[in-house]
């Protein structure tokens, strides 16, 4: 499955000329945006969304519907979650998730 268009796109203009250190790569079958050269969100290839969060609030993020731990290979990725399309169908909701992947991005040391 090829990674939703519509939503990179809608993830590429909440990023916006505001963060001029954002780039783009395709990684693992999807689109990433990358901040500091560290993967903060991106479009999946499996569908939906990955958000790179602090591990310390994963936790309580995951337990809703269309949130749930992102697995790579059988192993959970403790600061990776997938979000399900249907959670970000709005702008509003779709600025939250790409607003933490940013932020916990912004703490990692650049690339």
């Amino acid at each position: 499955m090829a990674y939703d268009e519509e939503l990179a796109d809608r993830i590429r203009d909440l990023l916006g000329p505001a963060l001029p250190e954002a780039a783009e790569k395709r990684m693992f079958g999807g689109l990433a945006f990358l901040i500091g050269g560290n993967m903060a969100v991106a479009a999946s290839g499996q569908g939906g969304m990955m958000v790179r969060v602090d591990p310390a609030q994963a936790a309580s993020l995951i337990g809703g519907a269309g949130v749930a731990p992102m697995v790579m290979g059988g192993r959970e990725m403790k600061n990776w979650l997938r979000v399900d399309t249907n959670i970000v169908d709005d702008d509003a909701a779709l600025q939250q998730w790409v607003d933490r992947g940013v932020e916990y991005a912004r703490t990692l040391p650049p690339k």
